[in-house]
């Protein structure tokens, strides 16, 4: 079977189309990470300064800045953290949603059982691969 001079012509373009994105992309998050190295060296200095004063907040003339706490939280033993929120009945110490590849394995395994509420939305795809 031959591929018609179309389809050779979309899938050369489109693989020149998505080489140009990531291209552009690539350039983009270089110039997105130099920004956010420049912020952070003037967040430090802002930071410092109110440490230094004793102070949680400056109004200048261009804006106002201020420091705040931000707590971030984890567990390294998922097992004992499962077994607290079940004891204690708060599942709302997780986020709501659902693990594609584990709901996806679960109802291969499961044919029988489906999750009440639960939605699925399938599409077809494209894949272009470059020859090699």
């Amino acid at each position: 079977m031959t591929l018609t001079p179309d389809l050779e012509r979309l899938v050369s373009v489109y693989i020149k189309i998505r080489d140009k994105k990531n291209e552009v992309a690539a350039k983009a998050r270089e110039e997105e990470q130099e920004l956010s190295d420049k912020l952070k060296i003037i967040e430090t200095a802002l930071l410092e300064h109110c440490k230094d004063s004793g102070v949680e907040s400056v109004r200048t003339a261009s804006g106002t800045f201020y420091r705040s706490i931000r707590q971030k939280y984890w567990t390294s033993d998922w097992e004992a953290m499962n077994e607290f929120i079940l004891d204690h009945g708060v599942p709302e110490l997780l986020e709501k949603r659902i693990h594609q590849g584990n709901i996806k394995q679960f109802l291969e395994d499961n044919p029988e059982l489906l999750p009440p509420g639960l939605n699925c939305e399938s599409e077809y795809t494209v894949t272009v691969r470059r020859k090699k």
